[in-house]
């Protein structure tokens, strides 16, 4: 036996620790990992405490970030607000919307889809779709969703603003409840037609006391909500059943399908029995008016003379211009029209369109049909005259007022049927147009295109315009943003129908650099379609900034610029020359070569031939009919293209502005 083993003393406690060291280190690993599991358990607790209350550092709201509040234990995580604008209107909601959030100190966001991720595919997918994809998956509804339109006549409420004002007060009176956590029972997904049988009964936790209180308030609040509806109501039958369950993504492809053709089986039902007849009334089954209180305060400001419930005139800043002796109008220098004698108004001032150009600022209605109470023509006609002539009264005694001019302005002779709005939307637009003619007053109705089988309809007219704004389907869509689905083919056949007319018909063309002044080809196919008697170009007019239009002085093209187009335009089209030049409207004027007789030109109107041959015309009851060529007149020198006056009548002395970079707009 070794001598040193006797040495060592194995009772020692020493070591003893050292001989079962193993069992030792596997204690302390066992207490580290048990530490350790015990902290993540600690941190997970407090990051979840932690998402329910609110971040404290600021940020903006159109940075997609959410807003800070103080923090505070709720049952509502935060709001996300996405929304898609052309205009800016959906962007404003949303701020209003997301500001009524902030109110309840809630955490929001405003997400703009033009810079949400496009993995997502919610740019294409706004609103519906994606209500019923949520719902389809499993999600359940804070409360039913709103919809609003531009379109005045579906709305509810009057305006688009007062169906948004109307579903948000709803919404952000749920949210109160939500954060109070007085949330109601899920739906089940049984529900018939977005009526969900929990709101009606309440939780089985509840007191019965709530339960006839919730009915109450249920049947209060159901008429209010503007144009609400859920995913349930848009399935029918055994569908419905089938989706109770939760759905697969892959599967919402063909069940979308289905559903698609189920709406459009069932709004076609529905026009059949005349189930829309009520749209556009009020509670009482009247027809509302078109022009709204606020839309009054609106343009009243703008120095519109509003008559009735939806129409309105205006006094053109040319009648002021030939009162003053310093010029005419562009129809002045094309047609003949005594400015100052002019009067510019409109039996309707409702639109089809939201053109980019518009220089009311859209803030007039837009609407596909007429849904509105009716005024009388004669009554219209008459306070139309009525207060032109008070706007004409109050250049008595201005320095610079011609005498003569003065009294002649006091009696109407032309009606431009171009101030704002669609005229040939006015369902009586003939007895108008039959009395303008009976008090010896020319008609320009100005029409976007869109409504051919009026524009077929419609009795003579002195002069028939055709806004063509572009000449494809995708400028078109840009430029007068139509809200109608059918546009273009409503565009075509509007240019058809103007084909067919006998008096006098022009194409207005307005020029909007970078946009629509490359598609010379495509506009020489237009022209050969509608063969029009005239063809107006002209430079588009700015009108200053406005959040409705992304318009800016960069699309103003200059004077020769719009020469050159037209000189290029008139090559495609060999029927046609350049006839006349109002450089002052930034204005040309192509005229089909009939009108050229002799070497000379003819554009101007003879307007006493013109109410003797529609005279004739009324008294034959149609049956006797006249050409453009029955009324023309010879147009002067100075109004030709090419001569020194450049379409300034000499006559008159040209003003020139102080201040050149003030927006000019008129008829």
């Amino acid at each position: 036996m070794d001598p040193s083993v006797d040495t060592w003393d194995l009772s020692s406690p020493l070591i003893s620790l050292w001989i079962n060291r193993f069992y030792i280190y596997l204690g302390f690993a066992v207490s580290i990992s048990l530490w350790i599991c015990l902290q993540i358990v600690i941190k997970t607790q407090d990051r979840s405490s932690q998402e329910k209350s609110v971040p404290r550092a600021p940020q903006d709201l159109m940075t997609n970030g959410y807003v800070s509040l103080q923090e505070k234990d709720i049952f509502v995580s935060g709001v996300k607000i996405f929304y898609g604008s052309q205009t800016g209107t959906a962007k404003g909601f949303a701020t209003v919307l997301a500001e009524a959030v902030m109110s309840l100190d809630l955490p929001v966001a405003i997400i703009n889809l033009k810079e949400y991720d496009p993995d997502d595919h919610l740019i294409e997918e706004v609103g519906k779709n994606v209500d019923k994809w949520l719902w389809m998956l499993g999600a359940h509804r804070v409360m039913s969703r709103g919809e609003g339109d531009c379109d005045v006549v579906k709305s509810k409420h009057g305006s688009i603003e007062a169906d948004f004002r109307a579903w948000k007060t709803k919404f952000i009176s749920q949210l109160q409840a939500l954060q109070k956590g007085e949330r109601k029972k899920s739906c089940g997904g049984h529900c018939k037609k977005g009526k969900c049988e929990s709101h009606q009964h309440g939780s089985e936790e509840r007191e019965e006391g709530s339960h006839e209180q919730d009915e109450l308030h249920h049947k209060d609040t159901e008429e209010e909500e503007p144009f609400e509806s859920s995913s349930e109501e848009e399935f029918g039958g055994e569908d419905r059943q089938s989706l109770n369950s939760i759905v697969d993504v892959e599967d919402l492809g063909k069940i979308m399908d289905h559903v698609k053709k189920e709406k459009r089986e069932k709004e076609q039902q529905e026009e059949k029995s005349g189930l829309f007849r009520n749209m556009g009334r009020n509670e009482d089954g009247e027809r509302r008016a078109m022009i709204t209180p606020a839309l009054r305060e609106a343009l009243t400001k703008q120095g519109y003379q509003l008559i009735g419930s939806h129409s309105g005139v205006k006094l053109c800043r040319w009648t002021k211009s030939m009162l003053r002796g310093r010029g005419g109008c562009y129809k002045h220098t094309f047609y003949g029209i005594e400015s100052h004698r002019c009067m510019e108004t409109t039996p309707s001032l409702a639109c089809a369109n939201k053109c980019v150009f518009c220089w009311r600022h859209h803030t007039n209605p837009v609407g596909t049909e007429w849904r509105w109470k009716m005024d009388q023509p004669e009554m219209i006609l008459k306070e139309a005259v009525e207060n032109h002539q008070n706007m004409i009264k109050q250049f008595k005694g201005v320095p610079g007022v011609k005498a003569e001019r003065f009294e002649e302005g006091m009696t109407v002779k032309h009606c431009a049927l171009s101030l704002v709005g669609e005229p040939i939307m006015y369902p009586e637009i003939n007895r108008f147009l039959k009395l303008l003619h009976q008090c010896k007053i020319s008609s320009f109705l100005v029409t976007n295109a869109q409504f051919p089988a009026e524009i077929r309809n419609l009795k003579p007219v002195t002069q028939l315009y055709v806004s063509v704004d572009a000449s494809t389907k995708e400028s078109l869509k840009k430029i007068d943003r139509p809200l109608f689905k059918d546009f273009w083919q409503r565009f075509l056949d509007s240019l058809k129908a103007l084909a067919a007319k006998q008096q006098r018909t022009v194409y207005r063309l307005t020029l909007v650099k970078a946009w629509n002044v490359d598609e010379l080809q495509a506009y020489a196919q237009l022209v050969f379609l509608g063969n029009p008697d005239f063809i107006e170009v002209k430079g588009v007019t700015y009108c200053g900034e406005s959040s409705a239009s992304s318009l800016t002085m960069a699309h103003v093209p200059w004077h020769e610029e719009v020469v050159q187009f037209v000189r290029e335009l008139v090559d495609l089209i060999p029927d046609y020359e350049i006839a006349c030049e109002h450089e002052h409207s930034n204005c040309l004027l192509i005229a089909h070569k009939k009108f050229k007789i002799g070497g000379e030109w003819w554009t101007w109107i003879d307007y006493n031939r013109f109410q003797e041959l529609i005279q004739e015309y009324e008294d034959s009851g149609g049956s006797k009919t006249f050409s453009a060529k029955d009324y023309m007149a010879r147009t002067p020198h100075w109004a030709l293209f090419g001569a020194n006056e450049r379409g300034f009548d000499p006559k008159d002395t040209r003003h020139q502005r102080k201040n050149k970079s003030k927006a000019i707009s008129g008829c």
